[in-house]
């Protein structure tokens, strides 16, 4: 979730980050691995008013400040939070390896993680078992970020989910790499030969989306979402929560949520969770 400065940040109190929840892998940057009931204060690793976004995994963190420094903390074994080795960080530490290279974006897949460049870049590091580092001949797993060669072109927009990712580039074309989908695809709609995108351990146009201009991409655990620049919101993967808002099981290409869903508004932003979508409109919020 993206965090951004109020109007009255002048006259308010300094920010605080607070953590709690579960801890199992110090995923909470608080130097222990108990589970947190209540909010705790995180100190020390950076100004909080500095904070431009957070963002967690499957059991790791991820921060990224104004200034474009990346801090991770949490689960490690396969390299996931890029600090050249697999032990697992209980503070928020800084990436290292990407120091004089501003960050401008976070996603955290389940064991993997996706990080976009102030210029446009896209770097990959942890788990590749699936694919998800677009990388197709590289490693098992890699410890420090790699750039994902075969994206040429310059990115906007990074999202991961469990197994799989994407991008969208400044022109808006939709890439998707990694083979967590085409599990369920091949489950939910036995005998259909699913897209080249859904298989690919590489990036690969998503299918479906030519005439549309993606500005926005998110992920959920077997979802994909690209937001257009004209405010339509298409969806595909699995639909097992309703969250796709359709009555097929799976999507295996894009498809629209007619406008109709959010009360004929553009919508302006949109999150993933795991199962489920929040879409912001002009004026109001709707969840699927």
């Amino acid at each position: 979730m993206e965090l951004k400065p109020s109007s009255s940040d002048a006259t308010s109190a300094p920010a605080a980050l607070f953590a709690w929840g579960a801890n199992s892998y110090g995923q909470l940057g608080l130097g222990h691995k108990e589970d947190v009931f209540l909010p705790q204060q995180l100190n020390d690793f950076c100004k909080p008013g500095c904070v431009r976004s957070i963002t967690g995994g499957g059991g790791h963190s991820a921060v990224v400040t104004d200034g474009g420094s990346l801090f991770v903390c949490g689960l490690n074994k396969d390299g996931q939070l890029g600090l050249g080795h697999t032990e697992d960080a209980l503070y928020f530490t800084p990436c290292k390896s990407l120091i004089g290279c501003p960050i401008q974006q976070v996603a955290c897949g389940w064991d993997f993680t996706i990080i976009l460049t102030e210029n446009g870049q896209v770097l990959s590091c942890g788990s590749n078992s699936f694919g998800q580092l677009g990388v197709p001949h590289g490693p098992r797993r890699c410890v420090v970020p790699q750039a994902i060669e075969l994206l040429r072109e310059e990115v906007v927009s990074v999202a991961a989910g469990l197994r799989h990712a994407l991008a969208a580039t400044a022109s808006g074309i939709v890439f998707q790499w990694g083979t967590g989908l085409a599990s369920s695809g091949r489950r939910l709609c036995p005998g259909q030969t699913l897209p080249l995108f859904l298989t690919a351990e590489e990036p690969s146009s998503v299918t479906g989306l030519e005439n549309s201009k993606a500005i926005c991409v998110v992920a959920g655990s077997d979802h994909s979402a690209s937001l257009t620049d004209s405010g339509e919101l298409y969806v595909w993967g699995s639909n097992k929560h309703g969250q796709l808002a359709s009555q097929a099981a799976f999507l295996p290409v894009p498809q629209k949520i007619e406008a109709h869903c959010f009360q004929n508004e553009k919508v302006t932003a949109v999150w993933s969770g795991w199962t489920h979508l929040v879409a912001q409109t002009d004026l109001l919020w709707l969840r699927t």
